[in-house]
């Protein structure tokens, strides 16, 4: 942290009365969804501290109280965009009964139009350059390696619901399944922004047959071709 901020800190703890946790998270949290409203418009790299401060309508001394740096509000804001992505599966598992493979596209789709339609801030826009700013950060690059991993095992526990009530065969691979799903999702945040939206009906059609297509290749490859007899 530079030596201003580091001044800024230290006076503002000095004459600040102490908060409350919960007024120190809704203002927390206050900072990161002003910070997201910048980085929707302008992209990471383009907005800077004073930008955000200024959307935040705070003191950038109570600003800096919570966050050192445009770093620490990146990291911030991907470590939150992944847990809102693993909360949606959360909410799944929660359900009785437990949704279909067929609902849960159609639920996977409604969220999509559910963040892109904010009209404060766009997540998934954020989701894209959160992917691209991992690739030049190793920090940012592990942390959210090990949060995918563990969205990842939700998605399984699942596909694990969905063996076991009958919605796919009993010898399913829930891993695979898992992994199809998740980047199912990442592709339809890519194919809104740069092509086109993709509609749950679509979608369901297209892995359909996709998924036709696959068992027939399998099985023309696992019943090798007999030789004619002479």
């Amino acid at each position: 942290m530079c030596a201003i901020a580091q001044t800024i800190v230290f006076v503002y703890d000095e004459v600040v009365p102490k908060l409350s946790e919960n007024t120190r998270a809704l203002r927390r949290q206050h900072i990161l969804t002003s910070a997201w409203a910048c980085f929707s418009r302008d992209g990471f790299h383009a907005t800077s501290m004073d930008q955000v401060i200024a959307e935040t309508g705070m003191s950038s001394s109570a600003v800096y109280r919570y966050f050192r740096s445009k770093e620490e509000i990146i990291h911030a804001t991907v470590d939150e965009g992944v847990a809102r992505v693993r909360g949606i599966f959360l909410a799944l598992l929660d359900r009785d009964p437990c949704p279909t493979p067929a609902d849960t596209l159609t639920l996977l789709v409604a969220e999509l139009h559910r963040r892109t339609d904010n009209p404060d801030y766009d997540m998934t826009r954020i989701a894209l350059l959160g992917w691209a700013e991992a690739l030049r950060d190793p920090v940012l690059h592990e942390r959210a390696h090990a949060l995918y991993l563990d969205t990842l095992d939700h998605i399984g526990e699942l596909a694990g619901r969905w063996r076991d009530e009958g919605h796919i065969p009993p010898n399913s691979d829930t891993k695979a399944v898992a992994a199809t799903l998740f980047s199912l999702m990442h592709g339809l945040i890519v194919m809104h922004h740069i092509v086109d939206d993709v509609g749950s009906d679509a979608l369901r059609d297209g892995l359909s047959v996709l998924g036709v297509a696959a068992a027939h290749s399998d099985t023309l490859h696992a019943t090798p071709p007999q030789e004619a007899t002479p």
